[in-house]
């Protein structure tokens, strides 16, 4: 046969598209047995979880909504979404986005993949969408499980919020939806980081470990008296800007500006992933990490980007120091006892008072007065007074309270005991401790005047 006709039959081969690449890719994720055990353990342990907490008699009381678990369902998925923001995610994110990559350089299988692909580029965005389905199922698992174990152990009932006001099941449910879907905007950031570690280091364990030491890295500055500006600035904050859809009104700002800064780190990681990972030399067998590149390339454009969000925060929102100020706190914690008051009221079967009868106000120093009047610490203490209809006597009550830096408080109160002392009401659900005994609260950092 003649070289031309040979040439006629010769069919020019094609580069696989991208759906094709993401359905092999997905394919070769799900049939990972770690895979498939963290998919499973996500969509079971939760409700396990959350159903055995929930019928103990003590609960997780410092943990965000814990002391409220075997008042409703409803508090379970947000006492596992405190957890997940903190460990779950970032492990998961770590053993998905982080390995993505690097498990082909581990196996030395690049060659025959780009033979089959022809395309860096289609590649890369194929394993990075199917690295992002898995991690949004699990994140499913995560939410929908503590919910169903919550609902099945407890049940649909009302939600006391942050700042003691009561949601409705079908309000609480829809806050509690919007708060995992928040909580994906950081998980995507430390997602990826991981495709960036994945891809700047090789082979090395350090790109596993990376969204795990960047979410712990986070953690450890917002526990630090950090300006407000700087911890509205860092990515992890959306996992705890979600607080603020639990009061009346949202503390929406913080939010907002968490949920931005998130998908802004999302964005640069993915594109710097990218940008090292067409450019590398996959002819090299012994690769292993782009070395100083990595840093010139990853590092530094992701520390500019927190310089410009810590300016553009900083120019955009009027809140100074750290955000925690006398005025605040004595508002919250008069709002908060307000709703609570009311909420005792009606356990205690006496008669119904509104918010403004009641008139609650709250005088609050850190210190005894020897110290500035702002900041975190469980050093405030505060007395709080209230009117009641027909009754000449001012009602007083004094409260010990802890305020981490991100604004969450616990007030414990400190007499008379027949107001904040511990003792137990009948609740629809059975006996509970007095709801005016303890408590949380929030002080929305932001200025909002």
């Amino acid at each position: 046969m003649s070289a031309s006709v040979v040439a006629e039959h010769v069919v020019p081969a094609r580069r696989v598209s991208v759906a094709r690449g993401y359905r092999f890719e997905l394919v070769k994720l799900v049939s990972q047995w770690r895979i498939r055990l963290l998919v499973l353990a996500c969509w079971v342990a939760p409700a396990l979880f959350v159903a055995g907490v929930s019928g103990q008699s003590t609960l997780p009381s410092d943990t965000l909504f814990g002391r409220w678990m075997h008042a409703t369902g409803w508090a379970g998925p947000l006492v596992m979404l405190g957890f997940a923001g903190s460990w779950a995610l970032p492990l998961l994110t770590s053993l998905v986005a982080g390995d993505v990559f690097a498990a082909e350089d581990r196996l030395g299988t690049w060659r025959h993949l780009l033979v089959a692909v022809r395309s860096p580029a289609r590649i890369f965005v194929a394993k990075s969408l199917a690295s992002l389905t898995v991690m949004v199922v699990l994140v499913a698992g995560l939410a929908g499980s503590s919910a169903a174990g919550g609902l099945v152990a407890v049940g649909n009932q009302p939600l006391v919020g942050l700042d003691g006001h009561l949601l409705a099941p079908g309000d609480a449910a829809g806050r509690v939806l919007l708060a995992w879907l928040c909580a994906l905007a950081p998980t995507l950031a430390l997602a990826a980081i991981g495709l960036l570690g994945s891809v700047a280091l090789g082979r090395s364990s350090m790109g596993l470990l990376l969204p795990v030491l960047v979410a712990l890295a986070m953690q450890v500055a917002q526990m630090l008296p950090l300006p407000v500006a700087v911890r509205l600035a860092l990515p992890g904050y959306a996992f705890i800007a979600w607080n603020g859809l639990f009061t009346d009104p949202a503390q929406l700002a913080p939010l907002l500006i968490g949920v931005a800064v998130s998908l802004a780190w999302a964005v640069l990681a993915t594109a710097l992933a990218y940008v090292l990972f067409v450019r590398r030399d996959f002819t090299n067998p012994a690769y292993d990490g782009s070395g100083r590149r990595a840093i010139t390339v990853g590092l530094l454009p992701l520390a500019a980007l927190t310089a410009v969000t810590v300016g553009a925060v900083a120019v955009a929102t009027p809140s100074t120091g750290s955000g925690i100020e006398q005025d605040k706190v004595q508002k919250s914690l008069a709002t908060v006892f307000a709703h609570l008051y009311r909420l005792q009221t009606g356990q205690l079967h006496r008669p119904a008072v509104t918010e403004a009868q009641l008139r609650t106000s709250a005088a609050c120093t850190k210190s005894d007065g020897q110290a500035a009047q702002e900041g975190a610490g469980n050093d405030w203490r505060c007395v709080v007074s209230w009117h009641l209809p027909g009754v000449a006597v001012t009602g007083t009550a004094i409260y010990q309270l802890d305020i981490t830096s991100d604004g969450r408080f616990v007030a414990d109160g400190d007499g008379p005991k027949e107001v904040n002392g511990y003792f137990l009401v009948r609740t629809s659900t059975g006996d509970a401790p007095n709801p005016l005994w303890q408590f949380d609260g929030n002080v929305e950092l932001l200025d909002t005047h």
